[in-house]
């Protein structure tokens, strides 16, 4: 259990880093757009493409977190009403539900980068559109990781409520 606790402290570490770079980098880079545009009456070419890609990148980064820390969109007006035996059992069962439901999202999301290879095109700075797009099925095994994470510290963790 140790290990596992380990490997996701490490991964949330990564992805945090990843989160401020890539949350500060979308700052300057906006800033940067609208000045050049209001007082130059110019602009940086790729920067709205990057931003797009940036959004997408920052929202499966930050879902991955939230799963991570149990803070992911969940319904649980009964579960706060149930027993600790049975609001563990009805964690098990939602997170493996969720856990099915990312699974199902990854294997789409592969099939849907391997379409876009197919016809692939150039973005912006020598990036192509698949490259750009990964990070749909990373996010997908992240978050299929973190509830396989979840599930296994609600069985073999006894006092978790």
């Amino acid at each position: 259990m140790k290990f596992l606790n380990l490997i996701d402290k490490i991964i949330a570490k990564i992805e945090l880093i990843a989160l401020m770079v890539l949350l500060s980098l979308m700052v300057i880079i906006s800033f940067a757009q609208v000045v050049l545009r209001n007082i130059f009456e110019t602009g940086i070419s790729w920067a709205d493409p990057m931003l797009r890609y940036a959004v997408l990148w920052l929202a499966f980064i930050g879902a991955s977190v939230a799963t991570q820390e149990n803070r992911h969109i969940n319904i649980d007006v009964l579960t706060r009403l149930l027993p600790p035996k049975l609001k563990k059992i009805a964690s098990i069962l939602t997170n493996f539900f969720a856990l099915s439901v990312c699974l199902i999202l990854l294997k789409s999301s592969i099939d849907f980068i391997k379409i876009e290879m197919e016809f692939q095109r150039e973005i912006f700075l020598g990036f192509k559109n698949w490259m750009l797009e990964m990070i749909i099925p990373i996010g997908f095994s992240m978050m299929s990781l973190r509830f396989l994470f979840n599930i296994a510290k609600l069985i073999f963790v006894k006092n978790i409520f």
